[in-house]
């Protein structure tokens, strides 16, 4: 099924479509194949080709893999739309572009991945940027626990979302290896396997199910998210620490966890799972309780009433004293082994 142009006016509202299903119904189906190729791949690690793109930050054959596919389908089915997909698989130019709508981190904040392809000549012509404010966008995460997945751990998802001028209006997170889709849209709910979900009911910090995760530049950054961690697990339940953003966002949409917060994330790893969180009743913000999360630099999402203790506990972390860094050494391409 293809969707031509999306007829464009003056605002927002009217630029989207009224029904957002049969475009949801095609990110699930774009979301199961690709999850297919996942699954296929997931028994055969000990074969898998694994590179670096930094020290603890591996990409596989089957992240490519899946990112092609979902890339390919999308353009099909919508060919006026953007694609900003994870291991660059889609429009490459497109962080900058989305900066200019606010998604992204300015060039103070950018990882050095996004300042090199800067440098590379791929910065935005203000047309360009202009033109993307009223494009469609979707993001992309074709693999997100690479790292699990490449050590033979079942905990993986993918992810789809499609924005309008910076707005999350399409989210799908699919779990491949437990077969659990988890799809919202903008005003229409959040769903697991086509049943409503909805955040958990916990009252208050201390008998919170939290989880959260670290960067890649963790072992020589001044902020590893490692003194907030220490504050949760003494205020909490307890913290898990799975390996996938983008399911620990469905998780708190559907009620497994009560919050999740991390740091340095994308737009593709947090976009589906914001609108997921809120259109499940939960609420989703950065780190000073506003709701322009998209960058996912700082994230904290969670049923909504424990917020603010959320919050307050993150401003303890981060008031507390930094350990030196260490050295990062870069692993080459390896074969991976079990």
């Amino acid at each position: 099924l293809i969707y031509p142009s999306l007829i464009y006016s003056s605002t927002l509202h009217e630029k989207l479509p009224v029904n957002y299903d049969p475009i949801l119904q095609t990110a699930i189906s774009i979301a199961h194949k690709a999850g297919s190729i996942v699954r296929d791949s997931f028994p055969r690690t000990a074969l898998a080709h694994v590179g670096f793109k930094g020290a603890v930050n591996p990409v596989t054959e089957t992240d490519i893999a899946a990112e092609q596919l979902i890339v390919a389908h999308l353009r099909t089915a919508f060919p006026d739309h953007r694609i900003l997909a994870e291991e660059g698989g889609g429009d490459e130019w497109l962080l900058n572009a989305l900066q200019a709508i606010g998604g992204v981190p300015e060039d103070g904040d950018a990882s050095e991945q996004d300042r090199d392809a800067s440098e590379q000549g791929r910065d935005v012509s203000k047309q360009d940027r202009d033109a993307s404010n009223g494009r469609p966008v979707w993001l992309i995460d074709p693999l997100d626990g690479t790292n699990n997945f490449a050590h033979g751990f079942p905990h993986v998802g993918l992810s789809l979302a499609l924005l309008v001028e910076g707005k999350v209006v399409v989210g799908v997170i699919h779990d491949p290896l437990r077969r659990e889709t988890f799809a919202a849209t903008v005003g229409g709910g959040a769903t697991l396997d086509g049943r409503p979900i909805c955040v958990s009911g916990i009252e208050h910090l201390e008998g919170a199910f939290l989880a959260t995760g670290f960067p890649y530049d963790r072992r020589t950054a001044h902020d590893n998210n490692v003194e907030r961690l220490d504050h949760f697990l003494r205020r909490s339940q307890g913290v898990r620490r799975a390996g996938a953003a983008t399911l620990d966002l469905a998780y708190v949409a559907c009620g497994r966890l009560d919050g999740f917060w991390e740091i340095r994330l994308k737009p593709w790893d947090v976009a589906a799972g914001i609108l997921l969180v809120r259109e499940a009743g939960g609420k989703a913000t950065d780190f000073e309780g506003s709701l322009n999360c998209l960058s996912g630099e700082f994230i904290v999402a969670s049923n909504g009433r424990i917020h603010g203790e959320m919050l307050r506990v993150i401003k303890k972390g981060a008031a507390a004293p930094r350990p030196e860094p260490v050295e990062e050494r870069v692993l080459g391409t390896v074969m991976h082994e079990t």
